[in-house]
């Protein structure tokens, strides 16, 4: 499969990270964050993103101990044996699965919210749906540098949308909604337990390093590069969403949107209830829009390039239809039969999530380091840092079995 730029750019690589990391965080941590509201929101945010970047390193590191081209499969079966590739497979291939199926929910009920508020059209979400999915698995199917192509786009259209949102939220951010002066000041806290997870998962872009490793071969510094501003882009991005949306939609609103099942379109409503700027609304429907389309290419491309090295399936034409066909008909059937299943989806996605972009990753550099010593890249020199992660990873994991099991404290 011919590719379409000669030399890969360090802007395209970042876009597939920020692409792949911003989609979800955007539009399912506003409704968990919002028992906790805005101070806790940040302090969990910092957490998380030094965490997942650290963990996305200790990837890198290990990714570069092989030749360019092998995924997850490859990885652990070489460092950890057989059983950790067998529970690393299915963590990653649920999450995935499971991630791909919510991008396609979510940009379902974006699009009919828009047909519906913008056009008076009632359309079918289920429909829409499979002709959202079909769209993009055409662009990951011709190349990775197809992705990075139309990323980039989806990217800027995100960022112009983005800035257009905030000129007109900004201007209805009310401070009392923000710090909710008018609620009880006490509790929040306990709040933050049952959302690790969901953070966890807003930035566990992982699966897009062996893709990056893939496309501009064993160039740590360009690749750490797309790492860094990748996820800096996506960390600033969060921050501004979450104090834009808690500062417009108050924390007594949102226990609307969390009965509505949270999906997006919910949460645009919510967000465009206080505006009356119809410019303004239209540009968080396109917000929504390319965030989840921007998401869905980086998780298709790191799924689809994880399956045929998992099935050692060739790059020819006929191949990547085969890996096309197998990534992407499981979350088109989930969007046939669960067509707003977002929130639920990204939530189901935390425990595993924590398993194969955080334990694994740590648990292979350690082996990595004892068996290989020194490659050509260092994650970080104290390998001891290896074990904080994975006790975070542990951590995440616990609160989000406690969290399904309601267990903790949960905002509604």
């Amino acid at each position: 499969m011919s590719q379409l730029a000669k030399k890969p750019s360090v802007w395209g690589g970042t876009m597939i990270v920020a692409g792949t990391t911003v989609g979800a965080g955007m539009l399912a941590l506003p409704t968990t964050s919002a028992g906790m509201w805005s101070l806790w929101s940040m302090i969990l945010m910092g957490i998380t993103w030094l965490c997942l970047f650290l963990t996305s390193k200790a990837l890198l590191e290990v990714n570069l101990h092989f030749e360019p081209g092998a995924n997850f499969n490859s990885l652990v079966k070489s460092t950890l044996g057989p059983v950790w590739n067998v529970i690393n497979g299915f963590s990653l291939g649920f999450v995935l699965y499971l991630l791909l199926y919510a991008y396609t929910s979510g940009g379902s009920s974006t699009v009919h919210n828009f047909l519906q508020s913008s056009m008076g059209i009632e359309g079918n979400k289920i429909v829409i749906g499979i002709l959202f999915l079909l769209v993009l698995a055409l662009v990951v199917w011709i190349s990775t540098a197809a992705v990075d192509r139309v990323a980039t786009i989806m990217m800027i259209s995100l960022i112009v949308s983005f800035i257009a949102s905030l000129s007109g939220m900004g201007l209805n951010l009310s401070m009392e909604n923000l710090l909710d002066t008018n609620g009880a000041q006490d509790g929040r806290f306990i709040f933050l337990w049952a959302a690790v997870s969901t953070y966890l998962t807003s930035f566990a872009f992982h699966c897009s390093v062996p893709s990056l490793v893939k496309y501009f071969g064993k160039e740590p510094k360009i690749i750490e590069k797309c790492l860094i501003y990748g996820t800096g882009f996506a960390l600033v991005c969060y921050i501004i969403w979450i104090i834009l949306t808690q500062g417009t939609i108050s924390r007594e609103e949102f226990k609307m949107v969390i009965a509505e099942g949270g999906n997006v379109g919910t949460l645009v409503n919510a967000a465009s209830g206080s505006l009356s700027n119809i410019f303004v609304t239209r540009a968080l429907d396109m917000f929504a829009f390319m965030a989840l389309t921007t998401s869905f290419l980086g998780v298709g491309l790191g799924l689809f390039d994880y399956i045929a090295d998992l099935l050692n399936i060739d790059d020819s034409p006929k191949g990547r239809t085969l890996t096309a066909f197998i990534t992407f008909t499981p979350p088109m059937i989930g969007g046939v039969f669960f067509p707003n299943g977002f929130i639920s989806a990204i939530a189901w996605a935390g425990f595993f999530c924590a398993i194969w972009a955080v334990i694994i990753p740590s648990l292979m550099l350690i082996k990595v380091r004892k068996e290989k010593g020194a490659g050509i890249y260092t994650a970080y020199k104290n390998t001891a840092l290896s074990y904080v992660l994975i006790a975070y990873g542990v951590i995440a994991g616990v609160c989000h079995i406690l969290s399904v099991l309601n267990l903790l404290p949960l905002y509604k």
